[in-house]
């Protein structure tokens, strides 16, 4: 059977790497002042980045059931048996649940895995649905498999300016003004479903070494006894600058030196919330039979 591994952009993963991996990604709208863009179609990361530090009104949307559904048929017309969809995680979007809905028109053909994953740990999700494609498993199995391990990730997240999250109803007026004036940065946590403030500190530097702080504790518990070859870990951000970005996986990378670790920046509808500058880790588990 040819099966068919397939993801949004919230994994990180533009249309064009997914092309160069031999995989399919749906790109996610963005709107920004009731203007309709696509990630990677007629939005790039620079210009998303440009207009998100103006005075601009950008919120997140879901791909149409028109646009979902054409590139599953594309994909099927293609030859593919079966189509095994991993979108970002049901506890933070409603994308997941719609495609269920649509994917009742494809019995036996296209298969929704709900991971509970978003960024590094949902591409992470991906590679392990293309490494069991790989030795002959079918979608339904692969969903099984994804859906069983959803929760072997965990992701920490910083960011610089909390009016972001205020202006999409993550954090109240109040505590953003308040957050922004004394320079707390929280660092929050979420294996899926929502993230929590796990604590907050002074600085967005002493919010990276936090975060690092954080993630060894999740490496001396929740990842106990894991052989580091087993372990993938995922710098990811909404840099304004790309040395930035270099300097952060670079930081990582140093102090875990044992664990596989890349960069991948957060994709533009990710970033609508966070803002420019936001810094994150995520830890997965990978697939090992």
């Amino acid at each position: 059977m040819r099966i068919a591994v397939m993801t949004d952009t919230n994994s990180g993963i533009s249309v064009k790497e997914a092309e160069d991996m031999g995989i399919f990604c749906m790109p996610m709208p963005v709107i920004i002042n009731e203007d309709n863009y696509i990630e990677g179609v007629n939005l790039t990361q620079e210009k998303f980045f440009e207009l998100l530090s103006s005075d601009v009104n950008i919120s997140t949307s879901q791909p149409s059931p028109g646009d979902l559904m054409k590139l599953w048929d594309d994909i099927i017309a293609k030859g593919y048996d079966e189509i095994i969809y991993i979108p970002m995680s049901s506890g933070l979007s409603s994308s997941t649940n719609n495609a269920r809905i649509f994917a009742e028109d494809y019995p036996g053909k296209v298969f929704i895995a709900d991971n509970h994953r978003i960024s590094v740990t949902q591409r992470q999700s991906v590679m392990d649905a293309v490494f069991l494609a790989s030795i002959g498993w079918d979608a339904e199995s692969i969903r099984g498999e994804l859906e069983r391990t959803a929760y072997d990730s965990v992701v920490y997240l910083a960011v610089e300016d909390l009016g972001y999250l205020k202006k999409t109803g993550r954090v109240n007026a109040t505590a953003a003004t308040v957050g922004n004036v004394l320079g707390i940065k929280p660092i929050l946590r979420t294996t899926g479903e929502t993230f929590e403030v796990r604590t907050a500190v002074r600085g967005i530097k002493k919010a990276a070494a936090r975060i690092i702080e954080e993630v060894n504790n999740e490496l001396d518990t929740r990842f106990k006894g894991i052989d580091p070859e087993d372990i993938v870990m995922g710098t990811a951000g909404s840099f304004v600058n790309p040395e930035d970005a270099h300097n952060w996986c670079a930081t990582v990378k140093e102090a875990f030196p044992d664990i596989e670790v890349y960069y991948n920046s957060l994709s533009c509808s990710i970033s609508s919330h966070t803002g420019p500058n936001a810094m994150g880790i995520g830890i997965s588990k990978k697939v090992r039979l």
